[in-house]
């Protein structure tokens, strides 16, 4: 439990969670520095022939997209919990990991 707990401290005191909040996405896909390698890691996956991963990549921008919006930031209100709310989340969160099970152990290629 020690070394989940530096874990934990080193997390807060490096502000990683501020940070990904504070990011801008638009920013983000009009830099130069950034746009090319993700455009160039794509179109290798494309050249090998990795949908798989471009699947993934894709999914793991979406959830990142989805984080961000309104909807997620009601899903506490005060110190409660929203289930209403909370339970189209979990359910589109099971889909995914489906997917993503699905993918790399379901399907032979």
């Amino acid at each position: 439990m020690d070394f989940l707990t530096k874990i934990v401290e080193f997390i807060h005191s490096t502000q990683v969670l501020q940070q990904f909040k504070e990011v801008d996405a638009g920013g983000l896909f009009t830099n130069p520095w950034f746009l090319v390698p993700f455009l160039c890691l794509l179109g290798y996956m494309l050249y090998k022939q990795d949908f798989r991963e471009i699947v993934v990549i894709i999914i793991g921008f979406g959830c990142w997209h989805i984080s961000g919006t309104e909807y997620m930031n009601t899903l506490i209100v005060g110190e409660e919990i929203q289930l209403a709310k909370v339970l189209p989340v979990v359910f589109g969160a099971a889909c995914i990991l489906g997917v993503i099970i699905y993918m790399y152990f379901g399907k032979s290629d």
